[in-house]
């Protein structure tokens, strides 16, 4: 028997009496239960904790943990994160030809088919500080927007902020390799802004700490400048698509937005590499 407000209930009358409930939907077209335990934001908490895991037993040692900058707090680098981290390509490293004549090229690894460092390189990071300071905020705004929009929209999302950061980084930032969760946080920030807009509540504090992180992102050399923006920007289009898509057929424009993000980043990149003119 199952205590109730009043006496006892079998579990047959419970589960038939759940049956005869309605379902309390978000406002932004999501099954409210679904996303209160935080699961996605569990597991993706869980992978970053695997990778660095993985960077101590293939990588390095405890020089994964220690030995970077901030007093050695940041870790060090390794063979995985130079194996799975972003690296960008910029115009203009002078290289010489098969006849000789010297041409402005430039050596991109994206190119050459390691597009895969798109997606690891969300998923590695430094250190222990590194992984610390991120893993807390994705714990704290992970779990509020999963409840707010669902599993499956809340990882959609989260791959595609990531996912645009990694664009970023690609983009904008020299040969030198890029890791981190960063870009896809700094989404969740912005997803999470304008999800608060959306239904009316405050979010003059969530603005303060977006400004904050950029003015910190600006000022402490070695933060990946163009991943935050970058996560930052992707992850405003994303929660656009998301909180402001009519109500109806408002689940397929919203996964047809993720969806169309996704293909431009996806277009943007092959675009780049594409124009990419290899060494000599």
């Amino acid at each position: 028997m199952i205590p109730a407000s009043v006496g006892h209930q079998c579990p047959d009358c419970v589960r038939e009496g759940q049956r005869g409930q309605r379902t309390t939907v978000t406002a932004f077209g999501s099954d409210a239960r679904l996303g209160g335990q935080g699961y996605v934001t569990k597991a993706l908490i869980g992978i970053n904790i695997l990778m660095l895991l993985a960077k101590v037993v293939f990588g390095g040692g405890a020089g994964s943990f220690f030995g970077g900058g901030w007093g050695g707090l940041l870790g060090g680098s390794t063979k995985v994160d130079e194996w799975g981290g972003m690296i960008g390509s910029q115009p203009g490293f002078a290289c010489v030809n098969s006849s000789g004549a010297r041409v402005m090229c430039q050596i991109d690894v994206i190119a050459d088919g390691e597009g895969y460092r798109f997606v690891t390189s969300m998923f590695l990071h430094s250190g222990l500080l590194h992984l610390a300071l991120n893993m807390w905020a994705l714990w704290v705004v992970g779990r509020v927007i999963e409840q707010a929009i669902g599993p499956a929209r809340f990882l959609s999302l989260y791959m595609v902020a990531g996912l645009g950061g990694s664009l970023s980084v690609y983009l904008f930032n020299g040969p030198g390799y890029t890791v981190g969760a960063s870009g896809a946080i700094f989404g969740l920030f912005a997803a999470l802004f304008i999800l608060l807009r959306r239904v009316g509540r405050d979010s003059s504090g969530l603005l303060s700490l977006i400004v904050i992180n950029i003015v910190f992102t600006f000022a402490v050399p070695g933060i990946s400048i163009a991943g935050h923006l970058g996560g930052l920007f992707t992850g405003a289009l994303a929660a656009l698509g998301i909180a402001y898509a009519p109500q109806k057929n408002r689940t397929a424009i919203q996964y047809g937005s993720l969806g169309l993000l996704l293909v431009i980043i996806a277009g943007i990149a092959l675009f780049r590499s594409a124009s990419i003119t290899p060494t000599a």
